[in-house]
């Protein structure tokens, strides 16, 4: 092992992993993070671990379409194990909580109240091993007919479950500046050797909706650099519509079901390929979601003012010669996106132009954190913030207005969170990462000036240290 190898795992113990081996071909079809923690687990076992793995993987997480071989299993043994993310949702009518088994197409199981109380996470789904039980009684039980007689009786989740932040903000104080960016990166499932110092600040900018609340940011660049990758595996408080029709029941609130929308439970909204996006309502949705974007607050139907922290991502594949164009960027945004109002409450444009295809050798190697573990900690990260430290830190200038100086301050202080967690750093320290973020905002107010000059003249955007 390399130094920084070393450094990793003796810092942080089990939640170290050696990345290179979740892309076995044996793991493939599973979420990172639970590739990840199987191929650990059994990794430490010694030889075979490869044979143990894929005994696993074939057994416990089959193919959706061997269903009825999975059910036919379970009616002759009465009792199964399975990989999946298991979700559970409490019906008050009957007094039981009803099961979802995504892989089994099932949406009408049940699950033992004590696997609820001890894993309360699983009524907005947790992945795990779920030992279901032939429960031939649940049908004959008045009331209860409409649900499969399949219970779930035992739970073991894979994603962390306690995690104590405080160790993480400590773990920090162990590695110099460079070496906690690079642990980062491979955290992400890339090679740090493999990208600038600059390429990495901005790779670890893609970071910053996962830990930072109520951040939109817009990134467009390349096929193949790794943007729906990211969100999609190294998060599971994320959701990503890629295309395709959104209806505002999806996004904000299901009227019909009384259900929040995604983006009243997600950390982050994702909109992938965001110029072939269509909402079912435009009327409805657009007027909503700069509502949202500018304060965080959401109405719809009998839903009250409601409040979240979720963070919005608009991602598009360009290609270098229409970034540098004439007409540039403007002419690849959707007509919701070219409304001046909407695009002012985007924070900051991150240029994917400048980070490179993905190859094997920007593939990580060597050991970073875990999936599942690196998750949480972004997720807990949201419970902290740093925007009052870049007041303290910086002056804005340059003609900004409000809008300009909290996009700013909200990506610094994202910035902060992953590259200082423990907070500990000098003022100066923090120049490069304000740069990044006043970079962001500024290529948002370009292309505002591009849309509209009279109403957003063409400005610069500084700050600078406070003495």
């Amino acid at each position: 092992m390399s130094e920084l190898d070393s450094k990793i795992v003796s810092v942080f113990g089990d939640a170290a992993v050696e990345k290179s081996l979740a892309r076995l071909e044996v793991v493939s079809r599973l979420p990172r993070f639970i590739a990840e923690y199987l191929v650990s687990k059994y990794y430490k076992r010694g030889e075979d671990w490869v044979k143990l793995v894929t005994r696993v993987v074939q057994e416990y997480y089959p193919d959706p379409k061997d269903k009825e071989l999975v059910l036919n299993k379970l009616l002759r043994e009465g009792r199964i194990k399975l990989i999946d993310e298991f979700r559970v949702s409490v019906d008050l009518k009957k007094s039981v909580y009803a099961l979802h088994i995504p892989n089994l197409q099932i949406y009408n199981a049940l699950a033992d109240p004590v696997i609820v109380e001890k894993y309360e996470r699983i009524l907005s789904g947790l992945w795990g091993v779920g030992v279901l039980e032939h429960a031939s009684w649940i049908t004959s039980q008045p009331g209860l007919s409409q649900f499969q007689p399949i219970m779930l009786v035992d739970f073991e989740p894979f994603q962390v479950y306690n995690l104590d932040l405080g160790t993480f903000l400590d773990a920090r104080r162990e590695f110099a500046k460079e070496e906690w960016v690079d642990l980062l990166v491979r955290s992400i499932g890339l090679n740090p050797a493999a990208y600038s110092w600059r390429q990495k600040l901005l790779l670890l900018t893609r970071l910053v909706p996962l830990c930072e609340c109520n951040v939109n940011i817009m990134e467009l660049g390349p096929r193949a650099t790794g943007k729906t990758y990211l969100y999609r595996n190294v998060s599971y408080y994320t959701r990503i519509y890629s295309g395709g029709t959104v209806s505002a029941a999806v996004l904000f609130y299901n009227a019909v079901l009384k259900k929040l929308g995604d983006i009243g439970l997600r950390d982050a909204v994702v909109f992938d390929e965001v110029a072939r996006i269509k909402f079912r309502d435009p009327d409805e949705i657009v007027p909503k979601l700069k509502d949202y974007m500018a304060d965080g607050h959401f109405e719809r139907a009998s839903l009250p003012r409601a409040h979240s922290t979720c963070s919005l991502v608009f991602m598009g594949n360009v290609e270098l010669e229409e970034v540098f164009s004439p007409a540039g960027l403007i002419s690849y945004l959707p007509d919701f996106m070219k409304d001046s109002a909407m695009l002012d409450r985007v924070h900051g444009l991150l240029p994917g132009w400048e980070l490179p295809k993905i190859t094997s050798e920007h593939l990580a190697r060597g050991y970073g954190l875990a999936a599942d573990f690196f998750s949480e900690v972004l997720h807990r990260l949201r419970d902290i913030s740093f925007r009052k430290a870049v007041e303290d830190a910086f002056e804005f200038s340059g003609g900004h207005s409000v809008r300009d100086w909290e996009a700013v301050k909200r990506v610094l202080s994202g910035l902060i969170k992953l590259v200082f967690p423990h907070g500990e750093f000098d003022r100066s320290e923090l120049v490069e990462l304000a740069n990044i973020a006043l970079e962001l905002r500024q290529r948002v107010m370009n292309l505002l000036s591009q849309l509209s000059p009279s109403e957003y003249p063409q400005k610069r955007l500084e700050v600078r240290v406070r003495g």
